[in-house]
């Protein structure tokens, strides 16, 4: 997992760079992650799976607050995750999308007043 996100921190980086005007030289000391920005590790994080990015917050303190953000678990999420929200018989209460990720992963949710119903009309 960190040879994956050190591959994708390269290449943001090196986007970075280029876009900035700056080339690297040999004075020029190599970038590193803490050099990053926010938004940056946000978007490598949720190319990657909660679980990485549950593990990626151990890397640095950029990292942890992209890891948390809701950026980032919102991606992980279903699309159509506020309809199935919606349809549920027990409200789902959350503070983040993080959170709610969890919720609905590991444990059960009684939609539709439990009843079973057809999404397809014939």
């Amino acid at each position: 997992m960190h040879i994956e996100l050190e591959k994708c921190a390269d290449r943001w980086v090196g986007c970075a760079n280029r876009f900035s005007g700056e080339e690297m030289t040999e004075s020029n000391n190599a970038p590193s992650f803490s050099d990053l920005p926010e938004g940056y590790v946000t978007d490598i994080l949720s190319i990657t799976s909660p679980r990485d990015a549950c593990r990626a917050s151990s890397i640095s303190k950029a990292f942890h607050s992209a890891a948390d953000s809701d950026a980032v678990w919102d991606r992980f999420l279903p699309l159509d995750y506020r309809q199935v929200i919606a349809r549920t018989v027990s409200p789902v209460v959350f503070e983040s999308k993080k959170q709610l990720y969890h919720r609905l992963s590991e444990s059960y949710i009684i939609l539709d007043c439990g009843y079973l119903v057809s999404q397809t009309t014939w």
